[in-house]
């Protein structure tokens, strides 16, 4: 059967050639030995799948094994993902909001298990059992949901609680939180609890709703400043505006309150230079409270404890002064964060990074630092004689006095012109960061940023994000007592201690820029974490 359709298909062409060029078309007889081919196309295909498949062309055994063992190469590590996953759910079943393990695993695709194994013995199978057996292996699962978590009814419900009946559900999934297996975004050893710190962030992310005040003019108000030391300010101001994740216009659905003024700016515009008053800075923030607490509801509800207020200048605890619950009620985020003056309160004020933008189109520009074996230096600082601190330093350390101990009032133009202040700090190995007329220091951000451990000399200074962070995982806090030890303490680091700080200056590193985009643990939302979190400590929980 089969040399008798080869014989005739033969014939059909040699015809339908013949004709085409050795003559003058005959279009009927075309049209007949088209649709003569195509019946014969026809029954020559159902011959065919009458027989098995082997006996026509033999099974690529090699080509289907090896594709297997590829693919499920390729899909081991979503199998891993996939595990995690379910035994976070496990541990936790009446949970309200999942454990999303990265911004990559909300994305990720689920594998449905093979229960079936490619049975080797067999040499042929039919052509749909081995397209359903190739689909089986490599099938997937790919849902589409949108950045952050994937809800579920309980947590669109949670969604649309009331702001601080939200709040208080919020507060009690911290305080229960079942433990974590592990987040490829986040780095263990730099948490105090991590399992506690995800819990919380990621409820954050889902519930957080803030008001902006649309009150006040500029350049005080709504007026970001992203350069110099006291950028974090205007940094915060501009990402949170522009924030649709977190900004809402309908003050009902708020759980924050947020007064958007600038102290920096408030300093260009109203102090009086030499005057050493800042009364006229406090009255001015005073009166504006007054203004908003007349015009809106929301401030006498609360009387300020769900408003906050972000300041990075030395001066900005001082400025709230005047007015009785600005000061004792409202979340503060200072830079200025010092426990002695009695302005700043642990548990609900914040800590802001002190960071230094020069140039606010780029901040990120120069991160990074020399490996281990390029840092000769052991301890570095350079800058200007003000406080208590800086002088005591320059006292037993400065001058020279230690071919170790690079330690200058401002960088010498001899130095300079063979070594840069950047180059001094990312070929140190510990970078100095004593205190100036406040306990606050930008060089705390920018040891990290060039990834030298920072040594904090400052007594009563809350260190940023210590309500989560382990600063002792990364960093050095000596007290101001012993700076005449200072070389004795650093010599007497182990170096494994110190190469495992030294790494985790580089994990930290994420949580302290400033992305133009905001991007999920930066420090745009590590700050508003903060802020968070001072709010949910005074949530009551019955």
């Amino acid at each position: 059967m089969k040399k008798v359709l080869k014989n005739s298909a033969f014939i059909l062409m040699r015809e339908l050639s013949w004709h085409c060029f050795g003559h003058k078309i005959d279009w009927k007889k075309l049209i007949l030995l088209g649709a003569i081919m195509t019946i014969s196309g026809t029954v020559f295909q159902t011959l065919i799948h009458n027989y098995p498949p082997n006996k026509w062309f033999p099974p690529p055994v090699e080509t289907f094994s090896s594709y297997q063992s590829l693919n499920s190469t390729t899909h081991s590590n979503e199998f891993l993902k996939e595990a995690r996953l379910q035994q976070v759910h496990l541990s936790s079943p009446m949970s309200l909001v999942s454990l999303n393990l990265s911004e990559k695993s909300i994305q990720s695709v689920s594998v449905e298990p093979v229960r079936e194994k490619v049975h080797q013995t067999k040499n042929f199978l039919s052509g749909r059992k081995k397209e359903k057996r190739i689909s089986d292996i490599t099938k997937v699962t790919t849902p589409p949901p949108p950045r952050g978590f994937v809800p579920s009814h309980l947590q669109r419900h949670i969604k649309f609680l009331p702001p601080n009946d939200a709040l208080v559900h919020a507060k009690k999934e911290i305080e229960h939180v079942p433990s974590v297996i592990g987040d490829p975004d986040l780095y263990a050893p730099l948490f105090r609890n991590i399992s506690v710190f995800k819990r919380s962030y990621e409820l954050m992310e889902t519930m957080l709703k803030v008001y902006i005040y649309p009150d006040g003019a500029r350049p005080i108000f709504h007026k970001p400043n992203l350069r110099g030391i006291y950028a974090s300010e205007g940094w915060f101001m501009k990402l949170m505006k522009e924030s649709k994740q977190f900004v809402t216009k309908d003050p009902e659905k708020a759980h924050l309150f947020y007064l958007p003024y600038s102290a920096r700016q408030m300093e260009l515009a109203l102090y009086v230079p030499g005057s050493h008053n800042l009364k006229p800075l406090s009255i001015f923030l005073r009166d504006y409270v007054n203004k908003i607490a007349a015009k809106y509801p929301f401030w006498n509800r609360t009387h300020g404890s769900d408003h906050f207020l972000v300041a990075c200048h030395d001066w900005g605890p001082y400025t709230v002064t005047e007015h009785k619950e600005l000061t004792k009620n409202t979340i503060k985020a200072l830079c200025n964060a010092d426990l002695s003056e009695g302005i700043f309160v642990g548990g609900r004020d914040v800590s802001l990074p002190e960071t230094t933008i020069r140039l606010p189109r780029r901040p990120l520009r120069n991160i990074g630092g020399n490996k281990v074996s390029q840092r000769p230096i052991l301890a570095f600082f350079a800058g200007s004689m003000h406080g208590r601190v800086r002088p005591t330093l320059l006292k037993y350390w400065g001058g020279e006095k230690d071919v170790d101990m690079k330690i200058y009032k401002r960088l010498p133009l001899r130095v300079s012109q063979k070594m840069t202040y950047i180059q001094h700090m990312k070929s140190s190995k510990y970078c100095l960061c004593p205190m100036g007329y406040e306990v606050n220091s930008p060089r705390i951000v920018e040891a990290i940023y060039y990834e030298c451990v920072p040594v904090i000399i400052a007594d009563n200074f809350v260190l940023p994000f210590s309500e989560v962070l382990d600063w002792s995982a990364f960093s050095l806090v000596v007290a101001e007592k012993d700076i005449p030890r200072l070389k004795e303490i650093l010599l007497s680091i182990p170096m494994g201690r110190y190469l495992a700080m030294q790494i985790n200056v580089k994990m930290v590193q994420k949580h302290f820029i400033w992305n133009p985009r905001p991007v999920r643990y930066d420090l745009f939302h590590m700050i508003l974490h903060s802020i968070w979190v001072g709010r949910l400590n005074q949530i009551q929980v019955a």
